[in-house]
């Protein structure tokens, strides 16, 4: 056996569980002076970020609210945000919300320490000086970003979803508080929940995984799978939100040290051109992707089926392997995420463009990470199934 050593990076501190939030005024004192609040409008509507605003005044910390983050990031955020990063006077960053607050303070904190324009550091390792510092406080269990290094911002006039990776980007604390996501429609917990449930199983077949992060992914996919339905069913079910949000934790820092692979490869450029949010488009590929990447690592796929529930004993490793694709189906069923076809993909569109969303998604790198490698024409034929 080779041996071989692995590097792993996640923040300096995670806090964990009901309350966790009401603990930011005691971490903003030791960031900085002044902090820019990076959120949505949604939020501030729901009262979800009243105990915020109160702790940070308790502990005398001043801040600026920036509110502007609706959708998805594009450029147009992380510059708009800078400015009033600067103008406010600010010297941190926290970011309360999904993943698009979160991202959109990462490239905010990139762009305020850095200068120059978002899209100079897409790509990985681009960012030469340490953002400024932030605390992140999601409210979906879905996307991780409180625990990873990446940033995904739109370009939109090029229509490409830029993947900016840095450990100049990592948050420097999360605060993980499932009574932050008690009020999550379903739409959202469904989404948020399966892009988590992605992350879990591609952190785990990825080429670069090694033993801590299959660890973690593997009970994010337990956790996930154990819990899904339950919080989708009934979002009042404070122990379901609460796996939820820590089974995303899992998966964060699992894909955030091994990465992602053909499954978000792919659903980048769907983001793009048909504005399909970034978890259903990855819930739409998943059932799809498994079943081709199967051969790559049949032994992991078989363990994936384990960990979301399907029974396996007295089966061959492959009868064992197709049946993470078949709960990865039910679950997609049950929690009605239709194909590809019934996001709002519209057929003409994705004929004329799926040649160049395929190149997209191999020029992402996240492809290359895949337990079985695919060309070009074979990402045209998966997308094609899918649909």
């Amino acid at each position: 056996m080779i041996m071989q050593t692995y590097q792993f990076k996640a923040p300096a501190l995670i806090v964990n569980g009901p309350g966790a939030a009401k603990e930011v005024g005691n971490f903003a004192k030791g960031l900085g002076k002044k902090a820019l609040l990076v959120t949505d409008t949604h939020l501030e509507k729901a009262g979800l970020l009243k105990d915020i605003k109160k702790c940070l005044e308790a502990a005398g910390i001043p801040f600026t609210v920036y509110d502007k983050v609706v959708m998805e990031p594009t450029q147009d955020y992380a510059e708009e945000g800078v400015k009033v990063f600067k103008e406010a006077g600010a010297d941190f960053l926290i970011a309360a919300g999904g993943g698009s607050p979160m991202d959109a303070a990462k490239a905010i904190g990139a762009l305020a320490t850095n200068g120059g324009k978002i899209s100079d550091f897409m790509g990985a390792n681009k960012i030469p000086k340490p953002g400024a510092p932030l605390i992140a406080i999601p409210t979906t269990a879905g996307t991780g970003s409180e625990v990873t290094p990446f940033t995904v911002i739109t370009d939109t006039v090029k229509d490409v979803k830029m993947l900016i990776a840095s450990p100049n980007i990592l948050p420097r604390v999360a605060l993980v508080d499932p009574l932050m996501t008690l009020q999550m429609p379903q739409s959202i917990t469904a989404a948020t929940g399966l892009d988590a449930l992605t992350h879990a199983i591609e952190a785990y077949v990825s080429v670069k995984a090694q033993p801590l992060t299959d660890t973690l992914a593997l009970q994010a996919i337990r956790l996930i799978s154990g819990n899904l339905r339950q919080a989708w069913s009934n979002g009042d079910n404070l122990e379901a939100r609460g796996n939820m949000l820590t089974g995303s934790l899992h998966a964060g820092l699992a894909f955030a040290n091994s990465s992602v692979a053909l499954v978000h490869g792919m659903a980048r450029p769907i983001g793009a051109y048909f504005h399909v949010p970034h978890g259903v488009s990855n819930a739409a590929l998943l059932p799809t992707v498994i079943e081709f990447s199967i051969p790559g690592n049949p032994k992991k796929y078989a363990d994936i089926a384990g960990a979301m529930g399907e029974i396996t004993g007295g089966l061959s490793l492959l009868d064992a392997a197709y049946l993470a694709a078949e709960g990865a189906r039910r679950l997609n069923d049950d929690l009605k995420v239709p194909p590809l076809r019934g996001l709002g993909v519209e057929e003409k569109k994705f004929n004329a463009v799926v040649k160049q969303m395929a190149a997209d998604a191999i020029a992402s790198g996240s492809p290359g990470n895949n337990p079985r490698k695919a060309t070009e024409e074979e990402i045209v034929e998966l997308y094609q199934k899918a649909y």
